[in-house]
C-alpha cells in the first residue's frame, strides 16, 4: 500500500470509498445518499409552489438552492455535478443573474460567469501543482524537512514534522495531494519504526494501532487542512470567499494581503493542533533512534535535482513572485502610486498562474527531443470537478446576490436571532460552515455559508468582511470524520486511525478553530486592511 498510495479523485463514489469504511460506515453511506437522491426533488417541489412571501425568481432560486444543499449534503451524485445541475434548472427555470446583462439569454448570462479571472487562477495553480508531483518535488521537499537537525530522534519530532511539510506543501496544492503524498512516506516511516517503537515501549501492541501511528497519521491530514489557509490558492474556499467579498463590497485582497492575514492565523492554529494531537494521542515513547537512518536512506535515493523539478520551481518561483509583486509595490509605494496601480491591473491572479503555468509547456527537459516539464495529458489530469464546483458557486452566490435573496434570507435570520455583534454574526458564521464541512465538501461549504453572510452581517449594520472571512476558514475544517474531507478519507485508509480518535480528536480540534477564528480574524483583518 505503500508505494501505490497517489494522489487521486477528491469526489469518490460509495464504491471507490469501500475499501476505507467499515461496514457500518458503509451502511450510513448508502442510507444518506438514498435518501438524499430521493428528499432532494421533493424539497424542491416543495419550495418551489410553497406560498412563502418572496418574488417569483428569489422562491425559483430558493427551491434549486434547497435541492442543490439536499444534493450536497447526501453526496446523492457527485458534487460538481450537482453544482452544474444547478446552473441547468437556473437556465431550464429562467432565473438568471440580473444586472447589464439581463435582456442575454438566461444561458448566456449564467454560463458566462465562468469567465471569471479566479477561475483562471485555478487551472494555472492546479497546473503547476500537479507539476510538482508529477516530477516529485512535492516529496524531495518532505524529505528535506524530515532530515532536518532534531527532527528524527523524537517521535514528537517526527509528528510535528508532518504537520509542518502537510502545512507547507497544501498552501500551494490541493489538500487531497498532500495527503496522498504524504500518506506512503508516512507508512514507510511507520514501517522502520514501529518496531523501534513497540521494543523501546515495552508493547506486544501491533504496530498499526500505536498511538504514534495515529498522531502522525491525523496529522497528515489536520496539518493540510490548516496549511490550505495560508495563500488564496491553498484550498477553494479561499478563493470563493476572496471572490464573494471582491463583488460584495469594494475590497480588494491580494495575494500579498492574504498571506499576511493569514500566516499568524495558520501559525497559532497549527501550534494548537500540535498540542491536541499529541495530548490525545501521546505516542508510546518520545525519544527514537533510527529514523535518521529511513530518513537518509530514502533522500539518497532522490538523486540530484532533476530538469524537470528545476524547471517546475522556475515556473513556481516565477508566479509567486508576480503574485506578491503588486502587494509589494503598495507596501513599498503607497496603494495611490501609479506604478501600483498599473502593475495591478494587469497582473491580476489569475493571469498570473496562466503565465506559470505555460511557462511548464515551454521549459525543456529534452529539447531534441522536444520533451518539455509538462504535456497536456499531464496537465489535463488536475481537478476539474473542484473548478466547475467554484464556477457553479460563483453564479449561484450572484445570483443569490442580484435576485435580493441573501439579503432576504440575511435579514430573515438576523432578525430572528437578534443579531448585533460582529463576534456573534461571526461566530456563527464560523460554526455553521464548520458543520456543513463534517457532511460535504468544505467547497460547497463555502459556497452555502458565504453568499449569506454578507447579507446578515450587513442587515445588522456591521462590515461584512470579518463574517466572511471567519466562514471562509470555518469551511475549511472539518475534522471529525472520514468522509468529512478527502485527506481525512485518504489517512483513514492507512488502518491506523480508530474512529473513536478521529471524532474525539476531530471535535477538539473543531472548537479550538472557532475560537481562534473568532478572535484572531478581526485583529488580523484591521491589520492588513481588510476593514
Amino acid at each position: 500500500m505503500a508505494e501505490g498510495v497517489r494522489p487521486t479523485g477528491t469526489y469518490k463514489t460509495l464504491d471507490e470509498q469501500r475499501e476505507v469504511l467499515s461496514p457500518a460506515e458503509q451502511r450510513f453511506e448508502k442510507a444518506r445518499q438514498t435518501i438524499g437522491l430521493f428528499l432532494g426533488p421533493v424539497v424542491f417541489l416543495i419550495m418551489y409552489f410553497l406560498p412563502l412571501p418572496l418574488e417569483r425568481d428569489q422562491q425559483t432560486l430558493a427551491a434549486i438552492l434547497a435541492f442543490t444543499i439536499v444534493f450536497w449534503l447526501s453526496e446523492a451524485i457527485p458534487i460538481p455535478a450537482t453544482a452544474i445541475l444547478a446552473l441547468a434548472l437556473a437556465v431550464l427555470l429562467n432565473v438568471p443573474a440580473l444586472g447589464p446583462n439581463a435582456d442575454d439569454a438566461p444561458g448566456d448570462i449564467i454560463y458566462g460567469s465562468f469567465a471569471s479571472d479566479i477561475i483562471f487562477l485555478f487551472i494555472g495553480a492546479f497546473v503547476i501543482a500537479q507539476a510538482m508531483v508529477t516530477h516529485g518535488l512535492d516529496r524531495r521537499f518532505a524529505f528535506r524537512i524530515l532530515s532536518l537537525p532534531g527532527v528524527s530522534n523524537s517521535t514528537y519530532g517526527v509528528i510535528i514534522a508532518f504537520g509542518a511539510i502537510a502545512a507547507l506543501l497544501s498552501s500551494v496544492i490541493s489538500n487531497t495531494a498532500t495527503a496522498a503524498m504524504l500518506l506512503p512516506i508516512g507508512l514507510g516511516m511507520m514501517g522502520a519504526l514501529g518496531g523501534l517503537v513497540q521494543e523501546q515501549a515495552g508493547t506486544d501492541r501491533d504496530v498499526s494501532r500505536l498511538r504514534f501511528g495515529t498522531a502522525l497519521m491525523l496529522m497528515i491530514s489536520y496539518g493540510a487542512g490548516v496549511g490550505g489557509l495560508l495563500t488564496p490558492i491553498g484550498t477553494p474556499p479561499n478563493l470563493i470567499g476572496i471572490g464573494f467579498i471582491e463583488e460584495e463590497t469594494d475590497i480588494t485582497i491580494t495575494f500579498f494581503d492574504w498571506v499576511l492575514a493569514a500566516l499568524p492565523i495558520c501559525l497559532l492554529m497549527f501550534i494548537a493542533l500540535c498540542v491536541i494531537l499529541i495530548l490525545l494521542n501521546r505516542p508510546e515513547v518520545r525519544r527514537l533512534s533510527g529514523a535518521g537512518e529511513y530518513i537518509n536512506e530514502e533522500r539518497s535515493k532522490l538523486g540530484p535535482l532533476s530538469r524537470g523539478e528545476r524547471n517546475t520551481l522556475i515556473a513556481f518561483g516565477v508566479a509567486v513572485t508576480l503574485w506578491m509583486l503588486p502587494g509589494f509595490l503598495a507596501l513599498v509605494l503607497g496603494d495611490e502610486s501609479p506604478v501600483y496601480a498599473l502593475v495591478g491591473s494587469r497582473l491580476d491572479e489569475g493571469t498570473v498562474a496562466i503565465i506559470g503555468a505555460v511557462l511548464l509547456f515551454l521549459l525543456p527537459i529534452n529539447w531534441a527531443e522536444r520533451r518539455f516539464t509538462m504535456n497536456w495529458n499531464e496537465a489535463s489530469r488536475i481537478d476539474w470537478g473542484t473548478i466547475l464546483l467554484f464556477g457553479s458557486g460563483i453564479v449561484l452566490g450572484t445570483m443569490l446576490s442580484e435576485t435580493g435573496l441573501a439579503d432576504t434570507i440575511g435579514n430573515g435570520i438576523a432578525a430572528a436571532f437578534g443579531f448585533t455583534s460582529l463576534l456573534a454574526v461571526s461566530a456563527v458564521a464560523a460554526l455553521i460552515a464548520i458543520v456543513i464541512s463534517e457532511t460535504t465538501s468544505n467547497t460547497a461549504s463555502a459556497t452555502i455559508v458565504v453568499p449569506i453572510v454578507i447579507p446578515i452581517a450587513a442587515a445588522a449594520g456591521l462590515d461584512p468582511v470579518i463574517p466572511a472571512l471567519a466562514a471562509v476558514f470555518g469551511a475549511s475544517f472539518g475534522f471529525m470524520m472520514p468522509v468529512s474531507t478527502p485527506q481525512n478519507a485518504v489517512v483513514y485508509g492507512s488502518g491506523m486511525i480508530p474512529i473513536t480518535k478521529m471524532v474525539r480528536s476531530g471535535i477538539s480540534f473543531d472548537i479550538i478553530g472557532i475560537i481562534l477564528i473568532v478572535l484572531l480574524i478581526p485583529i488580523m483583518a484591521r491589520l492588513v486592511g481588510f476593514v
